[in-house]
């Protein structure tokens, strides 16, 4: 079960009182200590007991705290007049130029001007910067060249890729043209064959018959030749 609720009133109880208070007061000085560091931001706390003892904290110091507390304190009143707005602003103004000023100084020595007022150490700093800038622009490129190298080599892969698929396509519809080309080429020859078995008789029979003739032929001269010598041995026989 969780703590009931606490009412925010006087603790009468001085015991409890001051228990009370010294858990409070450490819970308080832990946040604002983790405040400051996970914030970055500048703490002071001050607080006195009912006893009349002082306890602190501070994330840098206490009177570079007041300090700046007193400052600000003291420009929000002075905002309300006039006179020290005006001030404020020229204070501004001034720092900005002096800011300026120290820019373009910069500036010009970078780009190898005005090098005449210049120490050997402060140009070894200026030609180490020089470098580190240099080496960061070439970086720069580099990566500028190669990112985009790579996407073009991505729109090539694509398009590669598309083509291939196209290709995959192609190649499929020949392959099934090829298989019914070679299925009717099959189904041509097996009818080519059965129809040369149905004529087979046919052009036996033919054979044969053209070859009766011929047979005829050869067979009578034969008998022819074995009749003539008895032809001419009666012939001899009736001229005697």
């Amino acid at each position: 079960m969780g703590r009931g609720k606490i009412a925010i009133r006087r603790i009468d109880d001085s015991t409890s009182r001051q228990v009370t208070f010294s858990k409070r007061r450490k819970g308080l000085l832990k946040k604002a200590s983790e405040l400051s560091i996970l914030c970055d931001a500048e703490v002071g706390i001050i607080v006195f007991s009912c006893t009349g003892k002082l306890y602190d904290f501070a994330s840098s110091s206490m009177q570079s705290v007041l300090e700046r507390y007193k400052e600000l304190r003291e420009e929000s009143h002075q905002l309300f007049n006039p006179a020290s707005e005006i001030k404020h602003c020229q204070r501004e103004v001034a720092s900005l130029r002096q800011q300026l000023q120290h820019l373009q100084e910069r500036h010009r020595q970078l780009t190898g001007e005005q090098l005449s007022g210049l120490s050997a150490k402060d140009l070894q700093n200026l030609e180490n910067q020089l470098e580190m800038s240099l080496k960061g622009i070439r970086t720069k490129k580099v990566l500028q060249i190669f990112s985009g190298e790579i996407k073009e080599l991505n729109i090539k892969g694509k398009v590669m890729h598309q083509e291939n698929i196209e290709l995959q396509k192609k190649i499929s519809l020949f392959l099934q043209e090829n298989k019914a080309l070679k299925k009717k080429v099959y189904q041509a020859g097996d009818v080519n064959q059965a129809n040369q078995y149905s004529h087979e008789p046919s052009t036996t029979t033919i054979v044969h018959d053209l070859f009766a003739p011929s047979n005829l032929q050869q067979s009578q001269p034969r008998l022819q030749s074995k009749d003539a010598p008895l032809e001419a041995t009666n012939l001899g026989l009736q001229l005697h």
